[in-house]
């Protein structure tokens, strides 16, 4: 057997026989690892499947009038929130890979709903970083008390095959997959090669044993899970764990979902006993809001089924260097700048002598047109220094014109602003046909961002 070294990129998978400092594929720098390769004439066990009986069987194709729809089966986690992400439920034989930064709740989670789905089926929780007593104290500490949970440290895929073929459960969770390896393949633990191996063979697991398995991936510096292109790939359903470590409130997002919705938000607050779920983002998200200072707008983003309210914060200054910054969080950077150039040459706003730094307050990340209005009359207000009013919001898209775009389900995002007390918005004029608007609530059509302004500034 001979063996051959090779460089592999740790975010897309991308081979090259030499090191590059940018790699090809994705662009990224500085990811290119050095791997050893064995090198066989015939096919390594790391081509076969580690899969209950260990051989898949050769099927004919069927045609699709021949094929009977599977019934999908869901299990409830006992937690709302995380249901309403996942499309209802955990599907029967799906794989799902959870990620986010360290310490952000991700095991917490999983160790979580292990009590309500322990009501009625076997949980293996497989950990690679943490021994069995320390994931029982943690548990404790969470009031999972389940007898039909079962706890092993392990970081050989085999052994970890081997037990799920003994007990047999109904929900795995592998928590990461970066600790995880097989002794067939000669790299390291955490490298493309063996996540991507290892991810494999628990997918066949999960699939021809019906199993919903949870993985747990670590993410890179750029906030991304190590080798993401291959995992998500393979995996069923990929979540994200979003917020600052430093604030008790965590956003749960669907990247990747073949059995629902990708737009579907779920948030939690991070307590000392677990995570609770939030009803009502909106509160959450607008809860000690400062009416009376300048460069404070309300949007209403539609996150999956339902409306939340979010405030975009701007502070417009005088730059100290010769160069303008501009710097936002929770809103593109892109966007950002689309929107200050959209400003200074429709509105005649002179923003080229300022810094302008933009924030989502709450940590939620908007990254839809509706929200444009919102940033524009922030900035301004920011500008001007004029209090918006506070019972007011703003929807619509701003075009390179200077122009309001309609937005959809602009009934839905005033229905939401009602019941949270507001009592106005602004949006584009075009959207209020056949809009019924409720009861008290004034809604003022306008056509340009120009006209917006002046509106404003003179109440």
């Amino acid at each position: 057997m001979k063996s051959k070294t090779t460089y592999i990129c740790n975010e897309c998978g991308y081979k090259s026989p030499k090191w590059l400092g940018k790699c090809p594929s994705c662009g990224t720098w500085n990811s290119m690892e050095e791997t050893v390769i064995a090198d066989e004439k015939k096919k390594t066990s790391a081509s076969k499947p580690l899969a209950a009986g260990g051989a898949s069987s050769a099927r004919a194709a069927k045609k699709i009038n021949e094929v009977q729809p599977g019934f999908e089966t869901r299990y409830k986690t006992g937690l709302k929130e995380l249901d309403r992400v996942l499309g209802g439920g955990i599907v029967k034989g799906s794989l799902i890979l959870v990620g986010g930064d360290p310490g952000i709740g991700k095991s917490t989670l999983l160790l979580q709903i292990c009590q309500k789905a322990g009501e009625d089926k076997k949980i293996l929780y497989v950990s690679g970083e943490e021994s069995e007593g320390q994931i029982k104290l943690r548990a404790e500490r969470l009031g999972v008390t389940t007898e039909n949970l079962y706890l092993m440290s392990e970081t050989d895929a085999e052994i970890i095959i081997d037990s799920i073929n003994d007990i047999k459960p109904q929900i795995v969770i592998i928590d990461s997959i970066q600790t995880i390896h097989r002794d067939d393949i000669s790299s390291a633990a955490g490298s493309v090669p063996q996540v991507r191996e290892a991810t494999n063979a628990f997918m066949r697991v999960a699939k021809s044993m019906g199993i919903a398995m949870f993985i747990v991936g670590h993410v890179t510096k750029e906030g991304a899970i190590a080798g993401p292109r291959v995992l998500e790939h393979i995996v069923d359903c990929v979540l994200y764990f979003e917020g600052d470590r430093q604030l008790t409130f965590r956003i749960l997002r669907a990247v990747k979902n073949r059995f629902g919705s990708t737009n579907e938000i779920g948030v939690f607050e991070m307590l000392d006993t677990g995570l609770r779920e939030v009803e009502n983002p909106s509160a959450m998200l607008l809860e000690g809001r400062n009416t009376d200072i300048s460069g404070s707008s309300i949007v209403c983003a539609i996150e999956g089924s339902r409306g939340v309210m979010a405030e975009i914060q701007a502070l417009v200054t005088p730059t100290g260097f010769g160069n303008p910054r501009r710097m936002s969080s929770g809103i593109d950077l892109y966007r950002l700048l689309l929107l200050i150039a959209v400003l200074e040459k429709r509105a005649r706003m002179n923003l080229s002598n300022s810094d302008v730094y933009l924030n989502v307050a709450g940590g939620l990340k908007i990254d839809e047109p509706a929200a444009d209005l919102g940033i524009c009359a922030a900035i301004a207000a920011s500008q001007y220094d004029i209090p918006l009013p506070p019972d007011m919001i703003f929807i619509g898209e701003v075009g390179l014109g200077g122009e309001l775009r309609s937005v959809a389900r602009i009934e839905q995002r005033i229905s939401e602003a009602a019941k949270m007390g507001f009592t106005s918005a602004i949006v584009p004029k075009q959207s209020l046909r056949g809009v019924k608007v409720p009861d008290g609530f004034a809604a003022y059509g306008i056509r340009t961002v120009s006209e917006m302004i002046n509106m404003l500034r003179r109440k």
